[in-house]
């Protein structure tokens, strides 16, 4: 039985607010910034393609449907179920548990800063020429002032413009996603 989108992007809200509060109350700690990269790199990309996916095989199993119904019943679901998501946990980490927000965004900038050192020391260990070794140092300390704490101290990568932009990088996996099952379920017509 095919379900609506917009039901399937509520059921969609739900799973993923579970998986959020199953990182928080679970991995809440000191990788929780990294867990939740992979969260969002490897397990939420495969529930909103898999909802999208079951919401058109659902329906073309019993119905002819074009490319623009195939679209929309793929994007609908994901364009919900994220939309709600997006708010549901910047709500969260904004107004309900602001610790949580403080160390995303402590753990967000000490990442930052080893992937700096990774990159200073992988890069000095090829460069021969003192020219260069010197030229490498001067960038190196300049970046390093962009992570002392006065320069640290009002970053917030959670803001409401913060999690626009996010969005905004989502939609494009929803459209290019959607795109595909539309190409890939809409029924062909033969003109006689």
């Amino acid at each position: 039985m095919a379900k609506s989108p917009t039901t399937l992007g509520i059921i969609l809200f739900i799973a993923t607010m579970i998986t959020f509060f199953i990182v928080y109350y679970f991995f809440s700690g000191i990788n929780y910034f990294d867990t939740t990269l992979k969260v969002n790199a490897f397990v939420l990309p495969v529930l909103y393609a898999g909802t999208a996916f079951w919401s058109v095989k659902s329906y073309w199993n019993n119905h002819q449907m074009g490319f623009r119904q195939a679209f929309k019943r793929a994007f609908m679901p994901m364009f919900i179920g994220g939309l709600l998501s997006i708010c549901g946990i910047f709500a969260f980490l904004n107004y309900v548990d602001t610790d949580a927000k403080k160390l995303l965004n402590y753990q967000y900038v000490q990442r930052q800063k080893s992937e700096l050192d990774k990159e200073y020391l992988s890069a000095r260990k090829i460069l021969k020429h003192q020219k260069d070794i010197d030229e490498l140092n001067q960038k190196y300390k300049e970046r390093q002032v962009s992570f002392s704490p006065a320069a640290v101290k009002g970053k917030d990568m959670l803001t409401a413009s913060h999690f626009s932009g996010y969005f905004a990088a989502i939609l494009i996996f929803y459209v290019v996603l959607s795109l595909f099952f539309g190409a890939f379920f809409r029924t062909k017509t033969i003109h006689q």
